[in-house]
């Protein structure tokens, strides 16, 4: 089949996959070999209808790292930037709860995930131009929860810290900044950081499910605070030319060169970590059957997307939706396209018989600021009951509804996954003391502490 069929083929079930999910509306876009396709589906907004299509603007969250990333070693290259060098060098009032973390921290270890402080800080700050610089000064207060540079854990407060030491060294707004950077070298006319420039597009707003209805979420935008962690809105014309610069060697689409081929390598190359996939400068990174997979994915309120290249194969593809059940749908539409696609699986997890009085040991609640996991034996199975604490998009914001608990199975050595449909691809890892004893649950990208 040609690409246009494959394309069509997947199409023609995404009707049916929004009515299943409750989704009110979709975007899928593909750039493969020169040729992109795109698709809308559905409507923007329950409330106020109007039909999703290539320019309509999405919340692209946490993708927006990557941005922020690409800002950065574009200052590296300038030689304003140096990686490894303190943050203070840049920040000379950055201050953390750990004197030697305030000493030692590095943009490196801010694109990396490996802070190690907590991550999922969401104080509004306000929308003036010192709304980054007062979110840094209230990180002096954060806990420090795993020694500098040696676990992997997912932080949105770390790309927010990256977004100020690039502001300051541009001597502009982060905003500014990432204009200047990236955003008009790229062409990306239709990627926009302020909800004044969003609002008067079309553009989606998030929803959740109340029964079996789809109900507008509110507030829409995150705090300026956290835009460089996840504040790009942005249509799927531009996600996809996004797209094809990072699967190329640095150079735009008008000839000119952003970054070196050295630099965009440097991005995309796995550095240590020990989770179920890579982490590069921002991307995350996965190879199956030899086939390497460069992604990231956002979630807003309301709003999910999923974003992955596959450079060997100058393939891409983007999808955002406009709900809290975007995950369910993604899952349901993304794996198939990407066989169909690239011509290759990703193995389930095969799951581990090990005995109840082992699994024991790992029983437990275990606790981040996002939430915390209760970790229960029944009937020689292993459940967990998630409990939401709120906190997105601000700290003020309550927590959804308490999800139902799900059965996991062990995939390896102190590994975990979902083992039942349709989530059966999620895993977690518990990391272990000096002692020996088992101290966190890595879950969703984040570590979550033991309690008791």
């Amino acid at each position: 089949m040609t690409g246009q069929e494959l394309f069509t083929s997947i199409c023609e079930r995404i009707p049916n996959a929004l009515a299943r999910h409750k989704v009110p509306g979709v975007v899928l876009g593909i750039t493969s070999e020169g040729l992109d396709l795109v698709g809308g589906f559905g409507v923007t907004n329950i409330d106020h209808p109007l039909p999703v299509d290539e320019n309509t603007l999405f919340q692209i969250g946490s993708t927006t790292k990557t941005f922020t990333a690409t800002a950065a070693m574009r200052l590296v290259e300038q030689k304003k930037l140096v990686l490894d060098e303190p943050i203070r060098r840049y920040l000379p009032d950055f201050s953390m709860r750990d004197s030697a973390v305030t000493e030692r921290a590095t943009m490196r270890h801010l694109l990396t995930h490996t802070g190690g402080w907590q991550g999922d800080f969401f104080p509004d700050t306000g929308n003036g131009d010192d709304a980054l610089a007062k979110y840094v000064r209230l990180l002096a207060e954060v806990p420090q929860l795993t020694p500098l540079g040696t676990v992997w854990s997912y932080n949105n407060a770390g790309f927010s810290i990256a977004g100020r030491v690039i502001e300051r060294i541009v001597g502009t707004t982060y905003e500014a900044a990432l204009r200047q950077l990236v955003l008009e070298p790229l062409g990306l006319t239709r990627s926009y950081l302020f909800p004044t420039q969003v609002m008067v597009h079309s553009f989606a707003v998030g929803h959740a499910t109340s029964g079996d209805k789809p109900v507008v979420l509110q507030p829409w935008p995150i705090v300026r605070g956290a835009v460089p962690a996840g504040g790009i809105v942005a249509s799927m014309t531009d996600q996809l030319r996004y797209a094809r610069f990072h699967l190329g060697d640095g150079s735009t689409e008008g000839g000119g060169r952003l970054l070196s081929r050295d630099s965009m390598e440097l991005m995309q190359k796995p550095a240590p970590a020990t989770c179920e996939y890579d982490i590069g400068l921002a991307w995350r990174i996965r190879d199956i059957g030899g086939v390497r997979r460069v992604f990231h994915g956002g979630f807003t309120y309301g709003q999910l997307s999923f974003f992955t290249l596959v450079p060997q194969r100058k393939f891409g593809f983007a999808l955002a939706t406009n709900s809290m059940n975007g995950a369910l749908f993604g899952r349901d539409l993304v794996r198939d396209l990407l066989i169909k696609f690239l011509g290759n699986d990703e193995p389930e997890p095969q799951e581990i018989t090990l005995d109840p009085s082992r699994m024991l040991e790992y029983c437990g609640r275990y606790s981040a600021a996002s939430g915390d996991l209760e970790l229960s034996l029944e009937e020689r199975r292993l459940k967990v009951q998630p409990r939401p604490k709120g906190g997105f998009p601000t700290q003020e914001t309550p927590p959804g509804p308490t999800p139902p608990p799900f059965r996991v199975g062990f995939v390896g050595s102190d590994r975990i996954a979902m083992v039942d449909p349709p989530m059966n691809e999620a895993q977690g890892e518990f990391l272990r003391g000096a002692d020996g004893t088992i101290a966190w649950l890595r879950w969703a990208g984040r570590i979550h502490a033991r309690l008791g």
